[in-house]
């Protein structure tokens, strides 16, 4: 039987969310046709005493509840077992970790198996990620209410780098974020909408100009709407005029 690209296990107090929008569209074929496998671990099963508790009171003080790391460890211990590929990688989502990019995703491809640690609450006790090296992630700089909604998009978008998940591969080399650009503007049929008509440039036939409008009119929404991203792209096309 053949071995999935990826293998993704994800520890949650909420098993049930998963997969969720991950069994749709393209990610969703993809794990029927075993590209990736999904595999969920519910972290109350590993709680302490009747209740099975999972959470206690930060020692500092303060608001909130701080999952407990001698749980989350069995759970992790669980995991673990389940994971036998050397390029292995634990992911935790939290709001305090590096940006989650698509270079990020690209560079996460190097792993067969991923675990991902949903946090909730307050987060999670500081020596449990340092046990295990977790790589700390954050989608964006806002607090959801745990980390499963985070972990669904990191699986989203590494699945669909993933060899055979696109039918057409070559529509990732024109994504926003490939070279530190947004994507131009997409256009279809009617070419005459509501009296608004597709650039005739577009319907030209020639692709040297569709091609230097698209890379033009991109860096002209990257520089309005990421003016972040289009420092970085300057900065890297003065670096490879230099080189020549």
């Amino acid at each position: 039987m053949k071995k999935p690209q990826l293998s993704a296990t994800v520890i949650t107090l909420h098993p049930e969310l998963f997969p969720g929008p991950l069994s749709a569209s393209v990610t969703g074929r993809a794990l029927e046709k075993k590209i990736w496998s999904l595999e969920t671990i519910d972290l109350r099963v590993y709680g302490k005493g009747k209740h099975k508790q999972v959470d206690d009171k930060p020692i500092s003080g303060g608001p909130g509840m701080v999952l407990r790391p001698d749980v989350l460890d069995r759970a992790l211990q669980q995991a673990s077992r389940s994971v036998t590929d050397t390029k292995k990688l634990i992911v935790c989502m939290s709001p305090k970790g590096i940006p989650f990019t698509q270079n990020t995703a690209k560079n996460l491809l190097q792993y067969n198996e991923i675990i991902i640690v949903c946090g909730r609450f307050e987060g999670i006790d500081q020596r449990v990620i340092e046990k295990y090296h977790m790589k700390e992630i954050s989608i964006g700089d806002y607090i959801l209410t745990g980390g499963e909604l985070g972990a669904m998009v990191l699986l989203d978008t590494i699945v669909r780098l993933l060899p055979g998940t696109l039918g057409n591969a070559q529509s990732i080399l024109s994504e926003s974020f490939t070279d530190d650009l947004l994507e131009a503007p997409q256009f279809t049929k009617p070419v005459d909408w509501n009296g608004i008509k597709v650039p005739d440039i577009l319907r030209s036939g020639d692709h040297q100009k569709i091609l230097k409008w698209k890379n033009k009119t991109s860096e002209q929404i990257t520089k309005k709407n990421r003016p972040d991203l289009f420092i970085k792209y300057v900065e890297k096309k003065k670096k490879m005029i230099k080189r020549k």
